[in-house]
Order: structure tokens, then C-alpha cells, then sequence
């Protein structure tokens, strides 16, 4: 049970909820491959050596004077098999053996950082890929059930493995979407669509509390995912904590682009977002909003803010980004060290000749950036085992794929390359000089320690971008997702912040002050701070002039 629940958590941390920038393309892939051929061909006597050391471990594996043993936290090799049956334990020390003798090739090629990184990234795919458990026969656990239950597991492996070649493109399955629907058990807070257009459906909250704080907050999701993981169950439903607060809450639905959308860029959806804060300030009657956008909704969000400076617009009262980077780098994560100026034209080309990038497209690619979490412990679970995939609410949102159109994919490709948000004022973008420099509100912003999309460090970056001098930099203990889904009550919940922030985040980090429990709580006490005085709340949703359209969770989260 705890190795199953561990699973899901993994599982939960490793979905596509990413900025939607580059992704994985094969001619990076075969670059990579092709740099590992070159010096390996500059250099045999080499290479010949590191194949004689291999040969020579596999004798003393063979003759059962071999010590090696997979590390506990692996846990493909968790069956007592692996170390009490000799064929397998001796098929494991051989595994092992080749993987630590590959890693010692590449570190001595004499490769430069980058392209050290990129050989690791490939040679890792091929050896996760290679693991004796990705077999029947090499996996005992499964062989096990075979026998145990005379061979029905298998059958059912097999068709599960024929609905995913006609539904899921291939892929192993991740989640079992049987108990989920969206507006029965998710999504299911009581609000109302007040304001709506081709791009963006606007959806308002009922109030949860007598009174309501004055100022309102709208939160923007990313536009590569479905809004509801903001209102996924009602226990991790920020919505819910949000109204109970006492908060006025908005929340965008972005549309599902299809290719006759492919124009939409990034001006487009500022401009969006522009007109739903001025049906905002009409329903709640206040001249300043809060906003809260996450990952990509992030860099969305930061746009905005920068479009309402240069306009001279003060509306924008206090901001909260959470687990987005704006300043990313090569070395920010795995991917990064696939990144190249071809690379990102050969995604824009791509995008463009269809005109969207299409979401399962981009699931797929990151499915294979983890492959161990992502693509073999389904093969092993849903074929080998013939178990059926988990069903849980986070990967049932995160399999629910969405669209970019691909104005808007080539608008953050160029946020990556050109990086504009380093350069106050110099890159033009979303009708604007992108400057946040003028962008003096009080911000809050919120990484994770466990995240590997937008690592922890990266997202501090964003903290010397903005023109505030009352910027909250908070750590959570949890990973990308769990970041963002962190209601009060769990008792392995905390986070960090410091009194200020440095431009060295190892200098925050070693001052920073550690916290149990849910950040959520110190957010509420600081949104609440900056969102003015208490109200009687509005007996209706809407007004007249932005009547209720339909309920929530509105039309666009079904396309």
C-alpha cells in the first residue's frame, strides 16, 4: 500500500503541467547520439577499454564474486527475487555493472558541459529503457503473477495493451478515468460563467462567508491545462479555501484551440484578460484586483502586469506567481540541455505547419524526458502485471489535454530564446516593451524544493526581475503539483522564507526560516492583508451589465 501510494505521488509530480516551450525532438535526440558516436570513434582504445572492464565484471558476476546491489529507493528491483534467486541477481549485477561503466564512458569523453549533459540525458532514456523489468521474463514479480493466476494476468495485460494502441497513441495508460467527471465529483464548486468570449470564459464564485474582502483575486491557469486542478476536489480545491476566506474569487477557463485558432498569440490573450479584469472591476465594484497565475499562466501573468504598467493602469493591486520561471537557463533541468537555437525553430516550424501544438503531442514528448515514472512502471503495472492504471483526480486532470495555438507557442518559444523579461524594455511583446522593472506591487512568490519543471532556483530568479521592494519569496517542501494543491492539514507540510531576497539564493536559503504546515495559510494571511476591507457578500453572482452565461464549470473546459 505504501509503495503505491508512493507511486502516485511520483506520478503526480511528473505531468505536463510544464511551460509549454520546446519539448523533446528527435533531431536533438540523434545530435545528442551522434556526439557519443564522434567520440567514441576519435578515441576506440578507449571505449575498447571500458567494454574489456565490463567483460571482465560480468566473469566475476558470473562466478557469484560480485557485491553489487541495486540501491533501496529503486524500486523496480523491490522483489526478494533480486537478491535471493542466483539468475537474477546475477542478471541485476550485470545491469548495474554496464549503466556505472556507460556513465564512466561519457564522463571521460573530454566533452564540453553541454554536450556531457545531453550524452547523460540520451545514455540515461537508453538505460532506463534497457532494465531487465521491462521484460516478462526478466521481471519476476510479473512472472509471478502469470503462475498465480494461471495466466489471466497476462491476457489482461494484453488488452490493455491493445485499448492503448487504438486510445492513448502507444502509451501506457497512467490513469483509469472511469470515476472522473468534470462538474459530478471534479470541478464542482458553485459559481456562475459572467463574462465570456472565443478565447476565455470568466467564472465567478459564490461566496462561502458572510463577508467578503473588498479587492478580488482572478487566477490564471496555465493555457496547456484545464483550469479545474484550482478546483479539483473540494478538500484540494483552492477555490473552496479561497471563499471560505472571505475572498472574491474569479478564475479563468481558457478555450481549447483548434487549428482555425492558430493567430492567437500572446497579445491576444493579455488583451483577453485586460477586458475580463474590467468586467471584474464592474461586478465587484473595485478599482484594484489581485492576480495569481501559475507555471505558463505565470508567464501570462507577468505579461499582463508589465502591459498594465506601460499603460500607466494601476488596477493591479498585489501578485502571486507560483512554480513559474521567467529567466530559464540550460541548466535549469534535464530538457534544458537539449535546448538550441535549431531546436526552437524546429518546434516553431512544427507548431506552425499545424497550427497548434497539440497537447497529447507534448504529453507524449515529456512522457519520455521521465521515462522510469512515466512510460516503463506503466508497461510493468498495466501489461506485465495486467493491473489497470490508478484512479486518481491529478492524473485524470493531467491526461485531459489542451491545445496552444501556434501564435502563441512561437510567442513563448521567443520568451525562451530571446529571454525579454532579463531585458527591461528592450524586446517588444504583447503590444508593449516587456518591462517589470515597473512593476512596483507587492509580490508573493512560490516554488518547491521536489520540483523538477520549474526548479525551486529558477523560479527565485524572478524575485531581481520585478520593480517591487516588497517581494515574499516561499519554499514549499513539495513537489510541482503539490505545491499548488497544498490545503491546510497535512502534517508533512512546510515551507520556508526569508527576510528578504538576496540576489544570492543560497544566501536566502541559508537565512530563510522554516515553517510546519501549508503555505496556504501564510498566503491567505497576506493576500488578505492586501486585499482591502471586509463587505457584506453580493447575494448575486454577476451584475446587470455581466449577467450569469451558465454555471460552472462553464462550456470550454469540455472541449
Amino acid at each position: 500500500m505504501a509503495k503505491r501510494k508512493n507511486d502516485l505521488e511520483d506520478a503526480a509530480e511528473t505531468t505536463n503541467a510544464l511551460n509549454p516551450i520546446v519539448g523533446l525532438n528527435r533531431e536533438e535526440l540523434v545530435a545528442a547520439v551522434a556526439i557519443m558516436l564522434r567520440s567514441s570513434a576519435r578515441r576506440p582504445v578507449r571505449t575498447a577499454r571500458h567494454a574489456l572492464n565490463y567483460g571482465r565484471e560480468v566473469v566475476e558476476i558470473v562466478r557469484g564474486k560480485s557485491e553489487r546491489a541495486a540501491s533501496p529507493k529503486d524500486r523496480r528491483f523491490m522483489d526478494p527475487a533480486w537478491k535471493t534467486n542466483p539468475v537474477y541477481r546475477r542478471v541485476l549485477q550485470s545491469f548495474l555493472a554496464g549503466q556505472e561503466e556507460i556513465e564512466q564512458w561519457i564522463e571521460g569523453m573530454e566533452l564540453d558541459e553541454m554536450e556531457e549533459a545531453r550524452a547523460r540525458f540520451v545514455s540515461g532514456m537508453i538505460i532506463d529503457t534497457a532494465a531487465p523489468t521491462n521484460t516478462l521474463l526478466g521481471n519476476p514479480t510479473a512472472l509471478k503473477k502469470v503462475i498465480d493466476t494461471g495466466g489471466t494476468s497476462l491476457l489482461r495485460g494484453l488488452k490493455n495493451a491493445y485499448n492503448d494502441m487504438l486510445t492513448n497513441q502507444g502509451l501506457p495508460s497512467q490513469v483509469d478515468k472511469r470515476p472522473f467527471e468534470v462538474g459530478v465529483n471534479l470541478a464542482t464548486s458553485e459559481g456562475a460563467v459572467v463574462y465570456k468570449t472565443d478565447i476565455v470564459e470568466l467564472i465567478q464564485y459564490k461566496p462561502q462567508s458572510a463577508e467578503v474582502y473588498k479587492i478580488p483575486i482572478l487566477i490564471i491557469p496555465p493555457q496547456i491545462n484545464k483550469f479545474y486542478a484550482n478546483d479539483l476536489t473540494p478538500d484540494k480545491s483552492v477555490v473552496q479555501w479561497l471563499t471560505k476566506q472571505g475572498f472574491q474569487t474569479f478564475v479563468v477557463s481558457w478555450r481549447n484551440p483548434q487549428k482555425e485558432h492558430a493567430h492567437w498569440g500572446l497579445t491576444d490573450y493579455v488583451d483577453e484578460l485586460i477586458k475580463a479584469t474590467d468586467a471584474i472591476q464592474a461586478i465587484t465594484r473595485s478599482k484594484k484586483i489581485n492576480l495569481c497565475g501559475a507555471c505558463s499562466g505565470g508567464i501570462t501573468t507577468s505579461t499582463l502586469a508589465s502591459k498594465l504598467a506601460s499603460m500607466g493602469d494601476d488596477r493591479l493591486n498585489a501578485l502571486t506567481l507560483e512554480v513559474c520561471v521567467l529567466d530559464p537557463q540550460p541548466t535549469d533541468s534535464d530538457v534544458g540541455s537539449l535546448v538550441s537555437d535549431r531546436g526552437i525553430e524546429i518546434a516553431r516550424r512544427r507548431s506552425m505547419k499545424k497550427g497548434i501544438l497539440e497537447g497529447s503531442s507534448l504529453a507524449k514528448s515529456f512522457a519520455w524526458l521521465r521515462p522510469n515514472d512515466l512510460i516503463w512502471s506503466y508497461v510493468v503495472n498495466n501489461y506485465l502485471l495486467g493491473e489497470d492504471p490508478p484512479p486518481f483526480d491529478i492524473l485524470f486532470w493531467n491526461a485531459d489535454h489542451t491545445n496552444l495555438p501556434a501564435q502563441l507557442h512561437s510567442d513563448y518559444l521567443d520568451l525562451y530564446k530571446l529571454k525579454p523579461f532579463t531585458k527591461p524594455g528592450e524586446e517588444q511583446f504583447a503590444g508593449h516593451a516587456l518591462d517589470l522593472t515597473k512593476v512596483d506591487v507587492d509580490t508573493m512568490i512560490v516554488a518547491g524544493v521536489r520540483d523538477h519543471i520549474t526548479p525551486w532556483k529558477a523560479c527565485y530568479r524572478t524575485t531581481q526581475l520585478l520593480g517591487s521592494e516588497n517581494i515574499e519569496f516561499v519554499l514549499s517542501n513539495s513537489g510541482h503539483i503539490q505545491s499548488l494543491l497544498n490545503p491546510p492539514g497535512n502534517p508533512k507540510s512546510k515551507f520556508y522564507r526569508g527576510k528578504s531576497t538576496p540576489e544570492d539564493v543560497d544566501e536566502w536559503m541559508m537565512n530563510a526560516d522554516e515553517t510546519e504546515g501549508s503555505w496556504w495559510t501564510f498566503w491567505f494571511e497576506w493576500l488578505g492583508e492586501r486585499s482591502g476591507a471586509k463587505k457584506k457578500a453580493p447575494a448575486k453572482l454577476g451584475n446587470k451589465n455581466h449577467p450569469v452565461i451558465e454555471s460552472a464549470p462553464g462550456s470550454y473546459v469540455f472541449d
